[in-house]
Parts: C-alpha cells; structure tokens; sequence
C-alpha cells in the first residue's frame, strides 16, 4: 500500500511518539513491569488477606497498610473487595472506597498498586514504586520504523465459530476463540497468521489479538515470541503493522502469565520491525510447547 509522504510522516511520528511513552511508563510509571515484586495465586482458595501481618496472604510493608487491611475474593468474573480494618480504605481510580466488586483492574493500597488479574486463574500482582529493579531500567530497543511492515488486511473467518487452547508461560490452558486468518505476502514468500480472542474477564467482544514467532525470536527478539493487536477499520479490514509488535509482559518480569503463539502462528520470515528482546530477565519464563489447536 503506497502511503503519501504527510501520511507516512504522520504515521512515523505516531509509532516512535507509542515507544518514547512505552519508555517512560517503565522508568515510571506506577504499574511499571519494573515495579512488580509479587504474584499470589488463589489457586484452590476463594479470598486472599492483604496486610503487613505475617498472617496475610499478601504482605506489605508500608505504615498506611493495617496488619488486615482487605480481603479480596472472587466472585465469578469479578473480585469482591473490602476493607477490614474501621481505619482501611483503598483506591480505586482515583476514588477512596471501602469495599467494590469489580472486574479486572487495579488498586492502591498504601504504596502499592495490586493488579487483580483474572485469565480463569485469578492472581494479584504487586506493584511497588520502590522495587530495587526499577533502577535497572535501561530503555526498550526496537528495529527502526519501516512502513513496508504495515499492512491493511481482510480477516478471513472459518466456516464455523472454532473455540482452541492457547498455553501460557505458567503452563496454563487458556481458552480462546479462533477469530479468523490474516494473509499477506511479505516479498515473494506467502505468510499467514492466525487471529485469536481470549475468552477471558477483561477481553472485550471484538479485541483480538495476534501472538506470532519469527526467525528473529530467541535471538534479536524475546524468545517466546511477540504480540500485535489488529486495529478494525470501518470497512471491516484491519490494520495489522508490525512496527508496533510488542514483548509480552513476562519477558520484563517473571510475575505475569503470557499466551505462547501456536505452531501455526510461526512465520517463514524474519520480521525486522516492532520491539527487540529488552534483556531485563537473565532467564525468560518457561516455554512450554503449545498443542495443536482445536476444540
């Protein structure tokens, strides 16, 4: 697709203006990869305890946290969460509240932020602005903008909505929709990439997203592979443009649970676009080999 020179400027501008707020968001930001210190699983157990007793499920340690300040359990697709200390609140988009049933989102607590994160195997995440790891930030590298890696493209649907398990880097199944295929040719080799939704609290109806593995993975890129999410136009295509792959979560902190590509979703070609392996972990998660889709 041949862009006029405005609108490739414009569009060039925009993706370094995503990576440069990409980069402050890791030095900084509250929910910073960086930042994470812990993941407790509920497992088996329907609440976890969030205070600085010894006693509490999940510990902090910070003067404005109780010994038992919250409760957090969940509630289906959703988390209860409530204060239980008189003295205990908690934030929640900016407004101080005592008890909320919610999605999955975050809260503050003292400090901390605490990501309820659901994915059919609930967890909180800790944030904590002093992690000693957020003063090994050293940037996030990317190959240079090339705009012969973005392409408008048809989604093409099967005959049948198709349900398939996606493997995570914590060995979990996680069940998603097969949304469709996207086709393109990149030079004179023929590519195809399968387009996924994840059945799970928190995905939207219509989100969608492409987890996909190149030459360039396990050596210039993140060694589980990559993720773009397709952006819909109103004539029903798709933009799907490669300079804005991105690393999954879990190749800057061993906290998160992150969908591995399928086999099928391993292209021919090297990808030379999009985000490079940051090298903040010595040793990436497990990768467990995903199975072949199907129902």
């Amino acid at each position: 697709m041949v862009l006029a020179k405005a609108e490739a400027d414009s569009l060039r501008q925009a993706i370094e203006k995503y990576r440069n707020d990409e980069r402050n968001d890791l030095r900084s930001g509250a929910t910073s990869y960086l930042a994470t210190t812990q993941r407790i699983e509920y497992l088996q157990r329907g609440m976890l305890r969030v205070g600085t007793a010894n006693t509490c499920d999940v510990r902090l340690n910070d003067p404005a946290v109780k010994p038992y300040h919250l409760s957090v359990a969940v509630v289906g697709d959703s988390f209860r969460v409530e204060s239980r200390d008189p003295a205990a609140t908690f934030k929640l988009k900016g407004a101080t509240m005592r008890r909320a049933t919610v999605g999955p989102t975050g809260i503050e607590v003292g400090r901390y932020t605490l990501r309820l994160s659901h994915q059919r195997y609930p967890a909180i995440i800790v944030f904590d602005p002093q992690s000693p790891r957020m003063k090994r930030y050293h940037g996030i590298d990317y190959y240079p903008v090339d705009l012969a890696w973005r392409y408008v493209l048809p989604l093409t649907a099967g005959a049948s909505v198709d349900t398939t398990i996606i493997i995570s880097t914590r060995g979990n199944q996680r069940r998603a929709v097969r949304m469709g295929w996207f086709d393109f040719m990149v030079g004179n080799t023929r590519c195809r990439l399968e387009a996924d939704r994840l059945l799970e609290p928190g995905v939207g109806e219509h989100d969608i997203a492409v987890f996909f593995r190149d030459p360039t993975t396990g050596k210039d890129t993140y060694p589980v592979g990559r993720y773009i999410d397709p952006v819909a136009l109103d004539d029903g295509r798709y933009i799907l443009d490669f300079n804005m792959a991105y690393n999954p979560a879990c190749a800057y902190s061993e906290h998160y649970n992150c969908p591995i590509p399928p086999r099928q979703n391993r292209l021919p070609v090297a990808v030379t676009a999009g985000e490079k392996d940051p090298h903040y972990l010595s040793h990436g998660p497990s990768t467990p080999t995903s199975p072949p889709h199907g129902p």
